[in-house]
């Protein structure tokens, strides 16, 4: 992700979620968290979904993913969410966390598909609703690597 892209995100950010981060967030975290990292997904050039994670130690932690309504059911959340894993593996994350609210069960799907498990609960993490926390404990390989890719 880009500074560029800070406005497209931010309206799907808004479209996605009842408390959206602020451009001035996403610009932090791309410009400044040498913690964090964040990928787009383009369509025609355009923002069709972003995914952004931070990795402390060994363990990496999904900030947010998220994909433009008109651009769902056309497998850009799995390919964020691929390319997030193994991104995650090569900055030396062995295992990624996330919170989802308990009623986004298309997000819970999504991350079961990939191995995730609920290991416990946030009580009203997300203004009165409560966050699942789920664990995907091994990451797969960094494939980065081994394909020669920066």
């Amino acid at each position: 992700m880009r500074p560029e892209h800070a406005d497209q995100v931010v309206a799907i950010e808004r479209e996605a979620f009842p408390s959206p981060w602020s451009r001035n967030a996403f610009l932090q975290e791309v410009l400044t968290n040498r913690l964090a990292s964040y990928f787009v997904a383009l369509t025609a050039g355009e923002v069709a979904g972003y995914a952004g994670f931070w990795v402390i130690l060994d363990e990496a932690h999904i900030t947010n993913l998220a994909v433009r309504s008109d651009c769902r059911r056309r497998g850009v959340g799995s390919a964020l969410l691929e390319e997030l894993l193994v991104e995650a593996a090569c900055r030396g994350a062995v295992k990624i966390t996330l919170e989802v609210r308990r009623s986004n069960l298309k997000a819970q799907n999504l991350y079961r598909q990939y191995g995730f498990i609920v290991c416990g609960v946030r009580p009203r993490y997300y203004n009165e609703e409560d966050a699942l926390i789920m664990w995907l404990e091994r990451l797969p390989s960094c494939r980065r690597a081994a394909a020669g890719q920066d």
